[in-house]
């Protein structure tokens, strides 16, 4: 028996709502606070250009998938139509259309998506003639038993799956900026094998160093994670990969524990940057496990990012021992929390919840 207001009820009247406390305020609240705790808050962070692309349009990446969340629509269906504006979008040059080509001028696109509460996933790799990768990411995930399909045969099952398929995905922009590449390179683009891959690295720095390519946009890349109000939790990457790479190249996007890891019980993990490095160490997957253990979300990143660190070759590293590269990770745990790390320098990363779409610094190992 409890007491309430002078008079003795039992508790199963108390939860029951009986009479005896059915007309006090504080008996209508006592059930829902105590018996229901609260979820998590709708939240989705991004690479940065998850808040700068519009595409013409009125919402970013960010703030459109952070509507359609709160809206009820699926969390992975949610991000995948926000970096949809990014990868259609013919002035960013680092993802889906118009993105900078391989060396030859080809525009090979990678993505991967993972839905936490399904367990599902799925990546394509090279895949050319296909405006929207994630879209053709997530028809692998939905459609086959298999997490990554490859060059012809990605485009394959993309147009039997009703892609429309594009003979070239360059825009004015990106051939221009390739042809300036090549001209640059070498008048036939045929270099000494042991010298071509310094010689491509040095024009398109001095092409970042100039101004005429973003270097955000060098590496490429959008990553984009959420969880909505019941604490489901996906996330999506997307790239044209390395500006000029080697045809055939694919980085750490489209891999699995690499560009892109998500636990439902944890939280997911995705990244930009030097793909190769990332790729050496599986830091998505390794940011998960260490917030299994109980690490913090920015303890994690740290934690992969000295990794990172360690394993880093000599000749990739800079007069002071660090890493001469960049590379970036964006964490979502499954109580909402964020944040983005990275290997050094200022970086920032997006995000967007109830205060509406906004940009957030990443905190560097190596300030």
């Amino acid at each position: 028996m409890i007491a309430l207001m002078g008079k003795r009820i039992s508790r199963r009247e108390a939860l029951a709502g009986g009479v005896g406390i059915a007309a006090t305020p504080l008996a209508r609240f006592v059930p829902d606070a105590w018996i229901q705790p609260a979820g998590p808050k709708p939240v989705v962070i991004s690479a940065a250009n998850g808040n700068t692309d519009l595409n013409g349009g009125t919402e970013t990446c960010v703030a459109r998938a952070f509507r359609m969340i709160t809206e009820g629509a699926d969390v992975l269906d949610a991000l995948i139509a926000g970096v949809n504006i990014v990868e259609l979008d013919p002035t960013d040059t680092s993802v889906g259309y118009g993105g900078l080509p391989n060396a030859d001028g080809v525009v090979q696109l990678d993505a991967c998506c993972m839905h936490g509460p399904k367990k599902w996933a799925g990546g394509v790799a090279g895949l050319e003639g296909v405006k929207t990768p994630s879209l053709a990411a997530k028809a692998v995930m939905t459609h086959t038993d298999h997490h990554l399909l490859v060059g012809a045969g990605a485009q394959q099952f993309a147009r039997e799956m009703g892609f429309e398929i594009l003979p070239d995905l360059n825009t004015e922009l990106s051939r221009r900026l390739w042809l300036e590449w090549k001209r640059r390179t070498d008048p036939d683009h045929y270099l000494d094998p042991t010298k071509r891959e310094e010689a491509g690295r040095r024009v398109s720095m001095q092409m970042v160093n100039e101004g005429k390519i973003d270097p955000d946009h060098y590496y490429g890349t959008i990553n984009c994670n959420g969880i909505n109000s019941a604490g489901d939790v996906c996330g999506v990457t997307t790239t044209s990969g390395l500006a000029f790479k080697i045809p055939g190249r694919v980085g750490d996007s489209p891999i699995l524990g690499a560009g892109l890891y998500v636990d439902n019980a944890i939280g997911a993990a995705g990244s930009t940057g030097r793909g190769e490095a990332n790729l050496y160490n599986l830091c998505s997957y390794l940011i998960i496990e260490e917030m299994r253990r109980g690490a913090s979300g920015k303890d994690a990143g740290m934690t992969a990012l000295k990794r990172v660190a360690e394993n880093t070759e000599h000749r990739l590293r800079a007069a002071n021992g660090n890493p001469n590269f960049g590379l970036n990770f964006y964490i979502l745990d499954k109580a909402g929390r964020h944040c983005g790390v990275c290997l050094s320098g200022h970086s920032r990363y997006a995000v967007c919840d109830e205060h509406g779409p906004r940009f957030a610094d990443s905190d560097p190992l190596f300030p």
